[in-house]
């Protein structure tokens, strides 16, 4: 309780005036406050698991793929647009690299194998096999038919659509994918990524083989052999844009090149960190590495065939 002042009120004051209490937080409960806003930021953060990837980097300079990094593709029908996909997402960039902007629809998609054919592209993975005409932007899951839907390696020819699932074996369509032919059942289930189709010969196909390095066949798929690439495990290939003059394999293990249709195998340096690499469809000169960086991709390109590199 306040004391009674023992002055007497003046005459033109004949009454206190009762003040209303401040309503500004004392400087304690603002220390507390503050304690207490941290407290959730820093509780937040430590709780975010590593498979949610920061909205910082979604539509920034690297691509959002989530907690692993499956494929680093260059679009053959649009210079200078690349995708980079994984288990959680996939991001797609129209300058080369420099920014990225997250493909909502394919979340999830698990994004291993790719493949375009006719205006349209096919994205292969744990789920099935998800198909877009160019251009749309929407992608529909198209595994009618398919022998098995967790399809770790996909690709094209001019006529034929190959596939490889962990269950089900090595597949090809030559309607589009509206039906689909199994060729092999064993020595197929590590292939990963892209299977690169000869564009002189549909029956001629290279895998990537996350067990053996690079795998070779020449009968449409039926049967396979290990080439000498020097890769003990491989998990992507790329080729010029309209012949094997150029091949590239690429994997944890490094990179090597053949400049002989895939007969012998050179090793390719990369920058540290690197696990894919993509050869631009337009120039075989120039090619781009990407590095998983937490739960995105960053990009850097080469233009004079991997001598030197430097960021997009």
């Amino acid at each position: 309780m306040s004391k009674t002042s023992s002055r007497r009120p003046t005459p033109a004051r004949t009454k206190a005036t009762k003040r209303p209490p401040s309503r500004m937080p004392s400087l304690g409960v603002m220390i507390g406050l503050i304690v207490i806003v941290l407290g959730g930021v820093l509780l937040l953060a430590a709780t975010r698991t590593s498979d949610e990837p920061p909205d910082e980097v979604d539509g920034g300079t690297a691509g959002v793929t989530g907690p692993d990094f499956h494929s680093l593709v260059a679009d053959p029908t649009t210079p200078a647009r690349l995708y980079v996909g994984g288990h959680q997402a996939v991001s797609m960039s129209t300058d080369g690299g420099r920014t990225w902007a997250r493909v909502t629809a394919l979340d999830d998609a698990d994004a291993m194998g790719w493949a375009f054919q006719d205006g349209a592209i096919f994205v292969s993975g744990h789920p099935g096999l998800n198909r877009s005409e160019e251009g749309s932007g929407a992608f529909t899951r198209v595994n009618g038919g398919l022998p098995g839907t967790d399809v770790h390696a996909f690709g094209a020819g001019q006529d034929v659509l190959y596939g490889s699932a962990v269950v089900g074996g090595l597949f090809a369509s030559t309607d589009g994918g509206a039906t689909w032919e199994v060729r092999a059942t064993d020595g197929t289930q590590p292939f990963f990524g892209r299977i690169v189709v000869d564009p002189d010969d549909d029956d001629h196909l290279f895998a990537a083989d996350a067990q053996r390095g690079v795998a070779e066949s020449t009968d449409g798929g039926r049967t396979w052999a290990v080439v000498d690439s020097g890769l003990p495990a491989a998990t992507w290939l790329t080729r010029t844009g309209d012949s094997l003059d150029l091949l590239i394999a690429s994997g944890p293990a490094g990179a090597a090149r053949s400049t002989d249709g895939g007969d012998t195998w050179t090793p390719l340096d990369v920058p540290a960190g690197v696990s894919l690499v993509e050869i631009a469809p337009e120039d075989p000169e120039m090619l781009y590495a990407g590095t998983h960086d937490g739960s995105a991709v960053r990009v850097q390109v080469s233009r004079d065939a991997g001598n030197t590199w430097s960021a997009t």
